[in-house]
């Protein structure tokens, strides 16, 4: 193996459930219960639905071009094959630091958590030692990180299933009491008690539930045979999807009533009034609380690890195709880009720091500058596949040769190209909706967006880049 690449060390195994474990963190443990209260049990549903179906037809597009050439840096490599090298150093960079300051979060998270435990201790003790922790496991090498991952995810996976198992058996009353049934859907008018707006404000924050399942796009440049293993990942989604969120928040529509409080309140520091903790106490298990807390701490420190896994990893290509110091694209004996972990590790520290230092100023605009990032790289991953299949067919090539098949294009990538865009320019449309403008809010929301816009026209310009003409965009198969 030669000292300066990657090693295949992902097994079929290990990319099926990180890109299950993607889209299953707090958003489904927490947030779900605040969307339910807003928008009615109906209109949480149908926003996830929406969602779910754009996100679907972004991995079936990132998987046809990740099992066809399966890179580590995914998203910035396509979008500089097939479109232009400018929309690809701004992809990856967005991407990059999108991860590094996920990190910072997950450490404040993963903090909080413990304080259920253990009230007394400082903050920092804990979120140190899970930074070490998360750093250790990317050391060790990408199997480090497909192992760890792999049991994190099993465990939120087991988890939701045994809740939506536990849940059904609740509605036709073999547990927990009496027979709820349809009663909480269906009262008063609770499917879409909040209206047009509100399940529009839902389908808004849906989008950042299902982040991470792209990860999957990153780890095929490190899996054992992608052509048949990326597929075989990427054919699943839609029925995890299907189960773990829309199962999900079905249940927890028709065993709690949309006006309970308790669901207002659904934040990381209160686990009591987690969705999942309410029905299992429900069902008459005493200790949910504590086993919730469990559950949403590896959800925290899966998001951490996978985080510095990807983040790394997108150092390391953009450095590798000279878009990066020349440093972080080296690699030790066990395939592992020590150089882009340390700067990563290091930055994902100090945006930690920041959040503890005078009033978290600093950090809460770090926050808000990568709200905006996991989106930008699904608009990416949809136009590279639009131009991606542009280019195949331009050129010469049989679709039967791919070894996936992304189904509905160019329907699939336009539809979620235009649904990821309505949640990109509606993330805070009610700063535009009142009688004056709230241009501070609005600065907040979208500080993202002119910053990525800045990367991608900067670099445009100074290397004076064009968009790639279909009959010369490079499909060779190369691996990195």
């Amino acid at each position: 193996m030669s000292s300066n690449q990657l090693q295949r060390g992902l097994k079929a195994r290990h990319l099926t459930m990180i890109a299950i474990g993607g889209s299953i963190g707090t958003g489904l443990f927490l947030a779900s219960g605040g969307s339910i209260h807003s928008a009615g049990p109906g209109g949480a549903l149908v926003a996830y639905i929406a969602i779910s179906l754009m996100v679907f037809f972004l991995m079936t597009s990132l998987g046809e071009m990740a099992a066809f050439m399966p890179v580590s840096g995914s998203f910035s490599t396509y979008a500089s094959k097939f479109v232009d090298p400018s929309l690809g150093f701004a992809l990856g960079w967005n991407y990059w630091y999108n991860w590094a300051i996920t990190i910072a979060v997950e450490l404040s998270a993963g903090a909080l958590i413990m304080k259920y435990w253990f009230p007394d201790t400082p903050s920092i003790l804990w979120s140190a030692l899970f930074l070490v922790l998360m750093f250790g496991l990317n050391m060790l090498s990408v199997k480090g990180y497909g192992e760890s991952e792999y049991w994190f995810s099993l465990i939120k996976v087991s988890t939701v299933i045994i809740f939506i198992i536990v849940g059904v058996l609740m509605i036709f009353g073999i547990m927990g009491g009496e027979a709820v049934g349809f009663h909480n859907f269906t009262k008063g008018d609770a499917p879409f008690s909040g209206g047009f707006m509100a399940m529009l404000g839902v389908f808004m924050i849906a989008g950042f539930s299902f982040q991470g399942t792209e990860l999957v796009g990153i780890a095929a440049g490190e899996s054992e045979d992608p052509a048949r293993n990326i597929p075989k990942a990427i054919k699943q989604i839609f029925w995890r999807i299907l189960l773990f969120y829309i199962f999900a928040i079905f249940v927890i529509g028709m065993l709690i009533p949309y006006d309970n409080p308790n669901l207002i309140n659904s934040d990381i520091t209160d686990i009591a009034v987690s969705p999942f903790t309410l029905v299992f106490e429900k069902a008459g298990f005493a200790f949910a609380a504590s086993v919730m807390n469990a559950v949403i701490l590896t959800s925290v420190l899966s998001a951490g690890n996978s985080g510095m896994y990807a983040s790394t990893r997108m150092l390391y290509v953009l450095a590798k195709e000279g878009r990066a110091p020349k440093l972080f694209a080296k690699v030790n004996s066990r395939g592992v880009p020590t150089n882009a972990l340390l700067l990563t590790t290091l930055i994902g520290m100090f945006a930690f720091l920041s959040s503890l230092f005078g009033d978290g100023t600093v950090y809460v605009w770090l926050l808000n500058a990568s709200g905006m990032s996991g989106f930008i790289a699904w608009l990416g991953i949809a136009v590279s596949h639009y131009r991606f299949r542009k280019a195949y067919l331009a050129q010469g090539y049989d679709l039967k040769q791919l070894p996936y098949r992304a189904k509905w294009f160019p329907f699939g990538p336009i539809l979620a190209f235009i649904i990821c865009l309505i949640v990109v320019l509606g993330q805070n449309y009610t700063a535009f909706t009142g009688e004056t403008i709230d241009w501070g809010g609005a600065l907040v929301s979208y500080i993202g967006l002119p910053l990525f816009i800045l990367v991608w026209l900067g670099y445009k310009y100074t290397k004076k880049t064009k968009v790639v003409p279909l009959h010369k965009v490079d499909l060779t198969n190369e691996q990195s």
